[in-house]
């Protein structure tokens, strides 16, 4: 098998960085994300990740200690701003198309296919939704996309201080989410087969990813101590992931999210190029790796956003193999610009959250983010039980505690609960159940949940006393939930909690 050799001239001169145009297509994703930041409220998730900021440690049941440390952040330097929360979001959006750019020069594109590559990242779908809102696949996509910038640097110069940089990229993201030991795995195999082999022989290659394997071990300790649960998160989305359509919607999915019509066909062609041309051969092990990350998640059954994170080296090989070709007749009078423009304008609305609140009511049929709903409403959900709450006598309430069936409306108590003058909230849902139990004296329960019967199989008595809305009518998740009253505690609250553990959503 022919395995890929060094360029014939390791340090080729490289054509000037295109700063201008990937720089205003940086600004420009920064600032339509900047403009949205605001709207709605938060997504579910981010205020799992408030809740988990007072909580700090080294690892969490669903992630390592990144996410919750910059929410911590965010919420330290601008208590309450949605927008300053969603700052870090932003930011690694707006980085991640300046790499990518970066990544295409490095392959030697010149000033039009670092700004294709880079526009390719700028109109993406599935990296412009999540850069609305603070979460895990916000940021790791911005580290593979680094790593792979860095990986492919080190084709061209050989300088092997890159690889202790590699390692040190590769550690926060496993700090972030531990998926990117999938790729170097993937990897590792990929370079000892196509090349190149001497990357593996490297001794600061090694020396990195003991760099990386040390910055592990803080959060691998915190599971090692509460019993692994990052183990049992496998097949908790395994289940999340078959009740949202399995694998039959994997690859589709992944090629939405990537962009229709430029993102999607960047990805098969950079595929294809990557595979199969003789220039780019000393980069075609990263294609087999992207073809194996692929792979993982799909047998693994994990979402496919999962494997985004390798769409930048994709549309780079793509943006430098077409430079060099004389495209065909009719592709000549193909204005390329303007198909990136409506190419973003289409996905604009399945991106971000454009239209008002309302609309979401009065027109169910325009398109929207798969979130949207699910940001609207926590200050009425928390408003519908503060109301429970306060009807009850005040002598049971001082012995009542919040329980909730889900992290999000935990989440929502905890971060919109304390102005109701609600006491703190707890959960059994996934990270929840870590942050603590209800105290021995709370002898009844405000359940907030559609399943109660884990629950109510501890106390006396089980009624509904409410339920929650929100003021617009939004038809979400949350509508409609039931608010039940448990009372009569049986047994003691350490042995009851134990039980209820759940690492689903």
């Amino acid at each position: 098998m022919t395995t890929a050799a060094a360029p014939s001239t390791p340090d080729r001169a490289l054509a000037e960085f295109a700063r201008r145009p990937v720089a205003l297509l940086a600004a420009g994703t920064a600032a339509v994300l900047l403009a949205t930041a605001g709207r709605f409220g938060y997504f579910g998730d981010e205020l799992y990740f408030l809740a988990a900021g007072k909580h700090l440690a080294w690892g969490y049941a669903d992630q390592p200690p990144v996410l919750p440390w910059l929410a911590w952040l965010a919420n330290t330097i601008a208590p309450g701003s949605l927008v300053v929360f969603r700052v870090p979001a932003i930011l690694a959006t707006a980085a991640g198309v300046v790499v990518t750019g970066l990544i295409a020069r490095e392959m030697g594109g010149g000033r039009k296919a670092q700004t294709r590559a880079a526009a390719a990242y700028a109109i993406c779908g599935q990296f412009v939704g999540s850069g609305h809102y603070l979460a895990t696949s916000t940021v790791d996509p911005l580290l593979w996309t680094i790593v792979l910038w860095l990986l492919v640097r080190w084709i061209r110069t050989r300088d092997d201080n890159l690889l202790l940089w590699l390692g040190v990229a590769t550690a926060v993201g496993l700090n972030v989410k531990f998926l990117i030991g999938g790729f170097w795995a993937v990897t590792a195999v990929t370079a000892l087969v196509f090349g190149p082999r001497e990357l593996l022989r490297r001794p600061k290659l090694w020396a990195g990813a003991a760099i990386a394997a040390l910055a592990c071990v803080p959060t691998l300790i915190w599971q090692a101590s509460n019993g692994w649960p990052q183990l049992g998160m496998g097949e908790a989305v395994s289940r999340e992931v078959n009740d949202a359509g399995g694998r039959a919607i994997f690859v589709p999915a992944l090629l939405a999210g990537a962009g229709l019509v430029i993102g999607a066909l960047g990805v098969l062609y950079g595929l294809a190029v990557l595979l199969g041309s003789a220039r780019l051969r000393p980069y075609r092990f990263l294609g087999w790796a992207a073809l194996g990350v692929f792979a993982l998640f799909f047998v693994g059954n994990g979402r496919f956003y999962y494997a985004a994170g390798t769409f930048s080296v994709l549309w780079a090989a793509a943006a430098v193999h077409l430079q060099d070709r004389r495209p065909a007749v009719w592709w000549r009078w193909v204005p390329t610009w303007p198909v990136f423009a409506l190419s973003a304008i289409y996905s604009l609305p399945y991106a971000l959250p454009i239209w008002p609140e309302q609309w979401l009511v009065e027109h169910p049929e325009v398109p929207r983010p798969a979130y949207a709903l699910e940001e609207v409403g926590w200050p009425d959900l928390t408003a519908s039980v503060a109301a429970q709450y306060r009807a009850l006598p005040p002598d049971q309430r001082t012995h009542t505690a919040l329980v909730t069936g889900g992290y999000w409306q935990a989440g929502a108590l905890g971060r919109y609960g304390p102005e109701q003058g609600l006491p703190e909230p707890y959960s059994a849902s996934r990270g929840f159940w870590y942050f603590g139990r209800p105290s021995d004296d709370a002898t009844t329960v405000l359940f907030v949940g559609r399943e109660p019967q884990k629950l109510a199989a501890h106390f006396r008595s089980a009624r509904i006393v409410g339920e929650v809305d929100n003021r617009l009518g939004v038809p979400n998740y949350s509508r409609n939930m039931p608010i039940w009253l448990l009372s009569g505690r049986l047994g003691s609250w350490a042995g009851i909690w134990p039980q209820l553990k759940d690492l689903k959503a």
